[in-house]
């Protein structure tokens, strides 16, 4: 009787390529099952993320304003600009108008430029931008500070000595003023030193009162450094009235 035995490494080579195919169609599975939880997982996660931002944006006290930043002021007080603003404590930074807010700062007659920003994650930013006085208008017997764009902004008990003064009419409009302003800017130091003060009646009507009493007629601002070189030559001969508007044909008047 002839009795038949199995090999164990016979049967081992038979099923190791089973075993292998297998493990492959497994993982295959496996793969595919992670492809498709991987995108709900990143759905429920990117849901989850956006409420929990919103919360934290629109509902919690974490973003709120509790602090207000004031940059660039020195004639203006912090206050002033506070008080201008106002910047609602407790209000959430995302909801906050800062458009409102730079309007409102804006109207500060001083107030030249203004940004407001936000200054995360609880704080706001006033930037200011302060006019700057080129000479000082009398008006009626009161003295204001104008800028260089013939803007008002300031008022004087008395007159700084160290700025050129400007004699104007209640009605006169900035754009007269401002070209005074460049008159007086245009003015050699040596020049400017034997004005008294700058007359204008409206635009292109700007003249000079020197200190010795003479006037001179200097129309526009125009060729403003040509007419300051004919007023020197001019000088030089004694005269009541020079006018230099037309700085090509200029004339003097002893009446």
């Amino acid at each position: 009787m002839i009795t038949l035995t199995r090999n164990p490494l016979t049967e081992s080579g038979r099923r190791e390529p089973e075993t292998r195919s297998r493990r492959r169609f497994a993982r295959r599975q496996w793969l595919r099952r992670w492809l498709v939880w991987r995108y709900v997982i990143a759905s429920v996660l990117l849901v989850v993320t956006t409420i929990a931002g919103l919360w934290l944006v629109f509902v919690s006290s974490v973003l709120t304003v509790k602090h207000v930043e004031v940059q660039g002021e020195s004639q203006l007080t912090r206050e002033q600009v506070l008080a201008a603003a106002p910047v609602p404590t407790g209000a959430h930074l995302a909801e906050l108008d800062v458009a409102a807010i730079r309007t409102r700062v804006a109207g500060l007659a001083a107030v030249k430029g203004v940004d407001v920003s936000r200054d995360w994650p609880d704080g706001v930013l006033i930037r200011v931008i302060e006019r700057r006085e080129v000479a000082v208008v009398e008006v009626r017997g009161r003295f204001q500070a104008m800028d260089a764009d013939g803007v008002l902004f300031r008022s004087y008990a008395q007159p700084p000595a160290t700025l050129p003064r400007v004699v104007a009419d209640a009605t006169i409009g900035s754009d007269a003023l401002a070209e005074a302003g460049r008159v007086i800017a245009s003015l050699p130091s040596g020049l400017a030193a034997r004005v008294d003060h700058v007359g204008v009646r409206g635009v292109d009507r700007v003249t000079l009162s020197m200190r010795g009493g003479a006037t001179v007629i200097w129309g526009s601002d125009a060729q403003s450094a040509l007419k300051a070189e004919v007023l020197v030559t001019l000088l030089a001969h004694p005269a009541h009235t020079y006018d230099v508007s037309v700085p090509g044909q200029p004339f003097t008047s002893t009446d």
